[in-house]
């Protein structure tokens, strides 16, 4: 009797253990859903606001004004989008022509002081942005690069080299070496070795890095300010200024625009980033 009293009371207090720990795993997801997802519904329920003042904790009035104000083809979202764009993929071509070649040499553990130029691409981000740009911005008014196209794309490109860098060492560090010694043994040359043989298979992390590079340089900021302010207008620029003038609609769609390619190119960057390529990174 004595023993199915304390089966019965264990049963209990098991039962109770199980629910207190389903309601507060429950929180805890409510509670990291909150902090997720919070601010993104509160930038969706700013861009179909028309009308929205204190004390009401909900819009008073929902539309799609402000949509048709960005996407008036005389207003300045369209063209600095375009901006934005031509900056990003123009980034995205200077960073590949200067990682492909430094990713293949530095995959190759033989070369000279291979640590200390991967380690040379990692000092920018050592420091602050700001105390970055800044600097880069006075040297570049020397040169008259201030406010032009090109010095806001060499600016990206400083910023978007340590991505593309170490991931291209790490996608040519996955290759297969005894293909790219076949090819060589079976008398073709270095070129159409490494175009034939090696850069296939380091292509999706190739393709990483370019969507890496493309990321930094449409949500890049500071840099732009500095260096391409007040003659280059980018959308990061855009939703700045109308975030200061308390246009918060605008400043909403604006960063939904950038919002949605980010979202795409991780999905993307999901199905290239191999296990493999990336537990090369670093090495």
């Amino acid at each position: 009797m004595i023993t199915t009293r304390h089966a019965s009371l264990f049963d209990r207090l098991r039962v109770r253990s199980l629910r207190l720990n389903f309601w507060l795993q429950s929180l805890f997801i409510l509670l990291l859903a909150l902090i997720l997802f919070g601010p993104i519904v509160n930038l969706l329920i700013w861009t179909v606001t028309e009308t929205w003042y204190f004390p009401h904790s909900l819009p008073t009035q929902w539309g799609f004004k402000y949509w048709h104000q960005v996407f008036n083809p005389y207003s300045d979202v369209s063209s600095s989008l375009l901006t934005s764009l031509l900056i990003a993929v123009l980034t995205v071509l200077v960073c590949l022509l200067v990682s492909v070649p430094a990713g293949y040499a530095l995959s190759k553990q033989s070369m000279p002081f291979r640590v200390f130029w991967m380690l040379l691409f990692l000092i920018p981000q050592a420091f602050p942005n700001l105390t970055v740009y800044m600097n880069i911005a006075r040297l570049f008014y020397d040169f008259g690069l201030n406010g032009t196209l090109l010095g806001v794309i060499l600016v990206h490109s400083v910023h978007g080299l340590m991505f593309s860098i170490w991931i291209s060492v790490a996608a040519f560090s996955s290759t297969d070496p005894m293909l790219e010694r076949a090819s060589r043994n079976l008398g073709a040359g270095p070129f159409y070795t490494f175009f034939h043989i090696v850069l296939p298979q380091a292509a999706p992390g190739l393709v990483a890095s370019c969507i890496f590079v493309f990321l930094e340089s449409l949500d890049e900021f500071t840099g732009t300010f500095f260096v391409g302010a007040p003659n280059i207008s980018t959308l990061p620029l855009l939703l700045y200024t109308a975030s200061m003038e308390g246009n918060y609609q605008i400043a909403s769609i604006t960063a939904l625009i950038l919002l949605v390619p980010s979202i795409l190119f991780m999905v993307i960057i999901h199905k290239f980033m191999r296990p493999e390529m990336l537990s090369k990174l670093g090495k």
